[in-house]
């Protein structure tokens, strides 16, 4: 075909600094952000994020600089998804979660330039520049986003340095109409987002423009928003972008809700308030709402959206939500996919089933949504797919625009992430007949028992559904004889109690003998803070209990 070219007329580089800049167009005088008693339209989101990335740029920051912010969700480190980008530097939002040692080592190892801090976390910024001063590295310049972005107490004279900027302060230096720095190429990084922290060493995994326009789009259709939604932050915003719908909710002329403390009345007054048509939350959210006490329930004013994922729900916490007016939507991914990868996208023939068995459906991690190319579930060695007859353990592997560009400075990692031409998600699961996929547990959590593979995911399933139990998870002890042993770590509801033999016996009624917990501890369960269980906490503590079993004689 002859006559034909690429030029700015039909081709521009994707970036979901776009979807900010029509926003400001189509819905300008609409609420963009309630946090707390702080109110923004989206035109004036739009010139604030331009001040930002103008003071950014008039302090000498260049195209690809680093830009890091350690905040929860509020409307500053919002604005910091648009105002860093629009800059052309690269945003790296730090888990809240972290002290000052890792906070410093990963500023270390990312090159950060900018330090933006919440007042909440002033003294793990401060300990962590302290350990990264003792290092001689350059220390980033520290801007605090003080409580209600006004002076206060909290960082008033003494408490700034002469190294340290405020919030507002910076953005009144910037001007409003300043020129985007739009991407050079799409493929150019636009965030840096650090692994969740259920391995010990977390890597930095470079997400795209290209890969955050297609992932934020294909975000809004799987959480099924229509033009301005009302979307309730509970998915922090440190995670994979917030799953991506830091950006996704402007694309549709959105109102952002922000909730910095996570609760169930928060949860409950905050739909009631601001009429939320749309939240996120891993199971363990889900789990808070269904256990709330009656005082913190409220009645909802419609059928309110939830997509959860991070681990799959326990189907009588599907069915729960189903009660209380929730329609629940189970998505699955990693940081390394932009949050979502997959969508268990619902039939209507599913409709007429049984709750029970509506529950187990929909506990699945389903099919690859539009921003994904492929998905399999394969041998991890032969590379061939597994058949689908829903009993085959094989690897869930991704390919496609919304996987990540690699993880910085780190290409051995990234080669062995990518070997085979697929993501290797390092997840185990099965291929129903349908060709909707379910996970059976990570590799390094699957436990072989006498040469049987235990899903701990099923047994923990069981766990949930116990009467007293509310949160359970299951590692691996080290045993003699058998090589492994079930051990559940299980934490009750508040009023509700239970001992071990009872609820050893509540699982051999459920499941195979072979399945069932050995040693059940009773405790809090440490978390990340985007809900996942630590396992590998609970890993080290069953490994310290040394093997249940000394002798070649036991019974299951």
């Amino acid at each position: 075909m002859e006559g034909l070219v690429r030029c700015s007329a039909n081709y521009v580089p994707l970036s979901p600094i776009s979807f900010l800049e029509r926003s400001a167009i189509v819905y300008g005088d609409r609420t963009s952000i309630i946090d707390g008693s702080v109110k923004y339209t989206w035109k004036q989101t739009l010139q604030r994020c331009l001040k930002l990335a103008s003071s950014l740029n008039q302090l000498g920051f260049s195209y690809g600089d680093v830009v890091a912010a350690l905040a929860p969700n509020t409307s500053a480190m919002y604005e910091l998804h648009f105002g860093v980008p629009m800059a052309g530097a690269i945003l790296c939002t730090l888990n809240i979660r972290h002290d000052s040692g890792m906070v410093s080592v990963l500023l270390r190892h990312s090159k950060a330039k900018v330090l933006f801090v919440d007042y909440q976390f002033l003294e793990v910024a401060r300990g962590a520049l302290d350990l990264l001063s003792s290092t001689k590295a350059k220390l980033p310049l520290l801007v605090l986003i003080p409580e209600s972005y006004k002076p206060s107490s909290t960082v008033s004279g003494s408490n700034l340095s002469s190294n340290t900027l405020e919030y507002e302060g910076l953005l009144a230096m910037g001007n409003p109409e300043f020129e985007i720095r739009k991407p050079k190429d799409e493929l150019d990084p636009i965030s840096l987002n650090y692994t969740s922290g259920t391995t010990s060493s977390p890597k930095g995994v470079v997400y795209s423009h290209r890969g955050a326009y297609l992932n934020s789009l294909a975000a809004v259709l799987l959480n099924g928003m229509g033009p301005m939604p009302v979307y309730l932050w509970i998915v922090p915003m440190f995670h994979c972008n917030g799953w991506c719908l830091a950006w996704g909710v402007a694309a549709q002329g959105g109102t952002n809700v922000c909730l910095r403390n996570i609760s169930a009345k928060g949860i409950f007054d905050s739909i009631s308030l601001h009429k939320v048509t749309h939240l996120a939350g891993a199971p363990t959210v889900l789990n808070m709402i269904v256990n709330a006490l009656p005082s913190e329930c409220k009645p909802l004013p419609f059928k309110v959206e939830v997509m959860t994922g991070a681990a799959p729900p326990p189907p009588h916490v599907l069915f729960r939500m189903e009660e209380l007016g929730f329609n629940v939507t189970h998505a699955y991914g990693l940081t390394e996919t932009y949050g979502p990868g997959t969508v268990c996208a619902w039939k209507p023939e599913w409709d007429s089933l049984s709750p029970n068995e509506r529950a187990k459906i929909k506990s699945r991690q389903g099919v690859y949504h539009l921003g994904i190319d492929e998905m399999d579930i394969k041998d991890p060695v032969t590379m061939k797919s597994v058949p689908p007859d829903a009993k085959t353990i094989g690897e869930v592997m991704f390919r496609g625009n919304t996987v990540m560009n690699g993880y910085l400075n780190n290409l051995e990692a990234t080669e062995e992430a990518f070997k085979g031409g697929w993501f290797r998600t390092g997840d185990l699961g099965i291929k129903h007949p349908d060709g909707y996929i379910e996970l059976k547990d990570r590799s390094k959590d699957i436990i072989i028992s006498g040469g049987e593979n235990i899903s701990t995911i099923e047994v923990e399933s069981v766990l949930f559904s116990h009467p007293s139990v509310l949160e359970a998870a299951v590692v691996g002890r080290p045993d003699e004889y058998w090589g492994e042993t079930p051990c559940a770590f299980v934490k009750l509801k508040d009023g509700c109690s239970a001992n071990v033999e009872e609820i050893i016996k509540f699982c051999r009624d459920h499941l195979p003998h072979y399945m069932c917990p050995r040693t059940v501890l009773f405790e809090d369960l440490p978390k990340t803070s985007t809900g996942k269980t630590q396992k590998f906490v609970l890993r080290e503590k069953a490994k310290a209990m040394g093997s249940l079993n000394k002798k070649k004689n036991s019974k299951l």
